[in-house]
């Protein structure tokens, strides 16, 4: 073997350039797209349910398709539910498995990072029930304690 490479096989390829992501909060919820898609490809948005709304418009007009989100608490369920109702492929990344990269202090640069990770397809889900089942698991996880 002689150890060369082919040019350009160190480099990713973007596997989904409809890509968002939302570092979630507990009262504001910073959201990132593609930064080819807008000319402020970083927002603060609220919690509130009319600014979740705002959110998913503002991902339609930019052509998000799928949105990673991450969250360390339960905050992250209406920012959901809000997406999927607008249509979109949402997935909820685990904090840990995402944010293990030094230098990154902001909210600003977690959104923006996870939404690089996203569309080189580098984010994996875990697992949220379907939302027939959504209502189910705070009862059976409190018969559970």
């Amino acid at each position: 073997m002689t150890g060369t490479k082919s040019p350009g096989s160190d480099a990713l390829s973007m596997v989904n350039p409809g890509a968002a992501a939302i570092d979630i909060g507990s009262t504001m919820h910073m959201a990132a797209i593609n930064p080819q898609a807008d000319d402020s490809p970083v927002r603060a948005f609220g919690t509130f349910t009319g600014d979740l709304h705002d959110m998913a418009r503002w991902f339609k007009a930019s052509g998000v398709t799928s949105v990673a989100m991450e969250s360390t608490g339960v905050y992250w369920i209406p920012a959901f539910e809000v997406l999927e109702e607008h249509g979109f492929h949402v997935i909820l990344v685990n904090a840990r498995y995402a944010k293990n990269v030094p230098g990154r202090k902001t909210d600003v640069s977690d959104a923006a990072w996870l939404q690089r990770l996203h569309s080189y397809g580098l984010l994996r889900g875990s697992f949220v029930p379907r939302q027939a089942w959504r209502p189910c698991v705070p009862i059976s996880d409190s018969a559970s304690a």
